[in-house]
């Protein structure tokens, strides 16, 4: 071994020590007011470097694992088949394993502390229809096909953590739960991820989010948005016989021009998408209604209530001009209406966080850099009533995420799976065992 690399194998140890000593440790054996627990050298903790060596030696089987899963179609509300896969895998590692009433996939590890529970997530579906080809392609150690990062990377390392632990007889202090959640992406309003925080929420300390592959970033602020339907209806008819009749697509065209001319601010950051349009039954007919499905985001609650006036205000003039401009208004008349669909809330991490502080210290070991950023992920629940979490990526690189052309390759994932592993580890502890 060469002087340089005995100078880094000792400052990882030393970073190491820094990670695991700020844990939070309890002895499982009863403890005496007169006797203070005895700490032990958590940083030549064997079963912590047994986990950490875990994953180089098992990239092949998390990949296999990674394909597989994306294999199984997961629109959204369409999660159960891929769930009941990873339930399988999770009690292959050795979890205590339940599907809840939503249909999260929740894994246990016990923690000596059952009180308090540090949960690990990943969510289950895509946003692909169902229907759309998710076959895996692989070429070496990239693999292409839809969700095969968003959220294929993400359930990968979820169980490769849950793996590693379990085969290091890792004893937590805090109870860890690996969770494979739904209803993340789409209109799924994290519907997953609430039903999680409204069963735990008095136990729950942190949260850690695995979303996607990207380990330069991490996700404390919740981006709030909303998703909203404006639909138009009328009475329909033929294009022929009944031309100049008030038209629902004419009208959502107008209505629709005129909000995407609504002028949003740079500071705060505010967006607007529309992201789907139908309407008609044929060519040749008059449609009898036609709606739009619309994303408004914004660092600004106050923006996100313009944007939604705005787009009800525009909907409404579209209507307007087109019953003024209709040759035959005898057959009937427009109605239209804007609905919310779902409203993901706003909230962010302290910046003294044990769980900041953690991912920090897990990022200097493994010699990755990454900035804090607003994103709307899953940890948008836990944030907004005051519960600690972040969203972070799961190792590797992708891109294309939410197309067809959607890739990940592998290599050097193992430097984000111990960043998870040990961010998790830096909020839940680990139990000091009884001595013989």
């Amino acid at each position: 071994m060469t002087r340089n690399s005995r100078r880094s194998s000792t400052v990882k140890r030393a970073l190491v020590c820094v990670i695991l000593m700020a844990m939070p440790v309890r002895s499982i054996a009863p403890l005496h007011a007169s006797r203070p627990p005895q700490v032990p050298r958590l940083a030549e903790n064997p079963q912590v470097r047994v986990a950490l060596d875990w994953f180089a030696l098992n990239i092949p089987w998390i990949n296999d694992q990674q394909a597989r899963l994306t294999g199984i179609p997961a629109p959204p509300f369409q999660e159960a088949v891929r769930a009941a896969a990873v339930k399988e895998l999770l009690l292959q590692a050795g979890l205590s394993v339940e599907i809840d009433k939503a249909g999260n996939v929740i894994g246990e590890l016990r923690g000596a502390n059952e009180k308090e529970i540090v949960m690990v997530a990943a969510h289950l579906d895509t946003v692909f229809p169902a229907g759309t080809e998710v076959r895996v392609h692989r070429e070496g150690s990239r693999m292409t096909a839809p969700g095969i990062s968003d959220n294929g990377a993400g359930l990968a390392a979820l169980l490769a953590v849950a793996r590693a632990a379990q085969s290091a007889h890792l004893k937590p202090q805090r109870t860890i739960l690996f969770v494979a959640d739904v209803g993340e992406e789409g209109e799924g309003n994290l519907r997953g991820m609430r039903a999680l925080v409204e069963t735990y929420r008095t136990k729950l300390k942190a949260v850690v989010v695995l979303d996607g592959s990207s380990t330069d970033y991490i996700t404390t602020k919740a981006l709030a948005s909303r998703r909203l339907e404006a639909l138009i209806t009328g009475p329909g008819g033929h294009s022929w016989s009944d031309f100049g009749m008030p038209n629902p697509i004419n009208a959502l065209v107008r209505g629709s021009v005129r909000f995407i001319n609504t002028k949003v601010p740079a500071t705060p950051r505010t967006t607007f998408n529309i992201g789907q349009i139908e309407g008609g039954t044929s060519v040749n007919s008059v449609p009898h209604e036609a709606r739009i499905k619309v994303d408004i985001r914004s660092e600004s609650e106050d923006e996100l209530t313009r944007l939604d006036s705005a787009l009800r205000e525009c909907i409404a003039a579209g209507v307007r001009d087109e019953m003024e401009s209709a040759r035959d208004r005898s057959k009937g008349k427009l109605e239209w209406k804007v609905e919310l669909l779902g409203r993901r809330p706003g909230g962010e991490l302290a910046a003294d966080s044990p769980l900041l502080a953690a991912v920090r210290a897990a990022d200097e070991y493994v010699g990755n850099q990454s900035r804090v950023e607003r994103s709307s992920t899953d940890a948008n629940i836990p944030l907004s009533v005051g519960i600690d979490a972040i969203s972070i990526g799961a190792g590797g690189s992708g891109g294309g995420a939410h197309s067809l052309q959607e890739w990940y390759d592998s290599a050097g994932r193992e430097v984000g799976l111990k960043r998870v592993l040990l961010t998790v580890l830096g909020v839940s502890g680990i139990a000091e065992e009884k001595s013989p």
